[in-house]
Formats: C-alpha cells, structure tokens, sequence
C-alpha cells in the first residue's frame, strides 16, 4: 500500500491554497499499480513522450523486479504513468529515480502529475529511501517548471551518451 500520511499542499492558480493531490482528483482518479493488461496504453504514452515502444515491449518491461510502475487510472481508463527505479551508485548512495512520467494531454495540470509523483514519494519512503531524483530533457521547459514547483532542486546538468550494442 502507498503511504499517503504526508502529501504535500501546494498553491497552484485557480485551485486556491492548501489544495493536496488527492484533493484534486479525489473521487475521479486513482493511483494504481501498472498491470499487465495495461501495456497498450502505456505503450502510447510513451509514445507522447517522445519514446515509441509496443507493447509487447512494455508488457516484458513490467515484468522487471527493479522497476515500479504506477498508473492513474480515471473513468476505468489509464491517464498516465510514472515509472520509478530504486538506484544505487557507488559515488551517490542510494536514491529512488522517476525515470518516466507521462500523462495524457488532456490531463495535463490537473493534478495528476502531482499525484503521481507524491505515490512515487511514498513508494520510496516505504523503502527507506530518503532523496528521489528526475532526469529531464533540456527542452522541456513545462517538465522543469513542475518539478521545481513540488520543491526539487536542480543539482547537476549532465550530456546523455549512447552506444547501441
């Protein structure tokens, strides 16, 4: 179960102050693990993201013991994803990592970003995790506007290297 005991009140326009993500979305949204059956459509967020997948992809990705995966499920529909990792380096200790999130244009700022990433929270305090960390692109002003607005803080800008095998 996802620890809730601390969310966190933000003042966002034109939801007043004091307003926590459950606040939000209550009765319309809920916070799930990712299932299976689930694949497709988290396959096509991805694919909003700017990371085309199939589902298939996604389906085996699930399967991984390292990796957690929370939906927002809205109207019996899945609405977004955060996909989070529990990390250690040997220069860094240990962290959880949001390595994606993803929600649907049509439910963006509504509360369920914010939702999410306080599950995320949770997901990590209840493995005595006490730092989360996200990785952004560059470009994607909305992304760093949002997580700045739930009080993280930029501690490093780094160049992503790959080498296809």
């Amino acid at each position: 179960p996802l620890d809730k005991a601390a969310p966190r009140r933000t003042e966002r326009p034109g939801r007043g102050p004091g307003v926590t993500a459950a606040e939000m979305c209550a009765g319309t949204t809920t916070i799930r693990p990712a299932r299976p059956d689930d694949a497709p459509v988290l396959a096509a967020l991805a694919g909003e993201l700017g990371y085309p997948t199939t589902a298939n992809e996604v389906a085996a990705r699930l399967e991984d013991p390292d990796l957690e995966v929370l939906v927002a499920e809205a109207g019996g529909e899945v609405v977004a994803w955060v996909d989070i990792a529990d990390r250690t380096t040997l220069y860094g200790g240990r962290n959880a990592e949001i390595q994606g999130l993803v929600i649907t244009a049509a439910r963006r700022r509504s509360g369920v970003g914010l939702a999410l990433v306080e599950a995320a929270e949770a997901w990590a305090r209840a493995r005595g995790i006490d730092a989360i960390r996200v990785r952004s692109r560059s470009d994607r002003e909305g992304a760093r506007a949002f997580y700045l607005g739930l009080g993280f803080d930029i501690v490093k800008s780094q160049t992503v290297f790959e080498k296809r095998l």
